[in-house]
């Protein structure tokens, strides 16, 4: 499982101009599930992504987690992250999950993450969807587990 965790001031999405999701200071989180993972990997994302430590204390390092603010997620699906570019011009999305085994093991990411304590807010899965952000540093990390 993947995330591309992106540290922001704020983000949304909206579908067919219709806005269906958005968040203040926070965590957005595009997650992309290959055809080997498992509710455990789910699990471990979760937990990651509650505490990493991707915020500024008040001596400017970044010593402080969503969950120690109680800042807000936004988790979006992104089967595109298990593109394989390494061969010709078209991306290859063999190694990505089938949207059957996929969303299932997102919703249960985003369960753990509000049992947790999170406030989370999610895309629409298969949707085609617009997503905004405001990049906050920037600061955007890839986390695998």
């Amino acid at each position: 499982m993947r995330g591309l965790v992106q540290r922001v001031s704020r983000a949304g999405v909206t579908i067919d101009g219709e806005a269906v999701a958005s968040i203040g200071r926070g965590l957005l989180v595009l997650v992309g599930v290959s055809g080997d993972d498992t509710v455990a990997e789910a699990e471990k994302l979760a937990r990651k992504l509650w505490n990493l430590r991707v915020f500024e204390d008040d001596t400017g390092a970044m010593n402080l987690s969503a969950a120690d603010l109680g800042t807000e997620m936004l988790v979006v699906s992104q089967f595109t992250l298990y593109g394989d570019t390494r061969k010709g011009r078209r991306p290859s999305f063999v190694a990505a999950a089938r949207p059957e085994q996929a969303e299932p093991l997102i919703a249960h990411l985003v369960e753990v993450l509000r049992l947790a304590g999170a406030a989370v807010a999610t895309g629409r899965f298969g949707a085609h969807m617009a997503v905004e952000l405001v990049n906050d540093g920037p600061v955007t990390l890839l986390l695998e587990v």
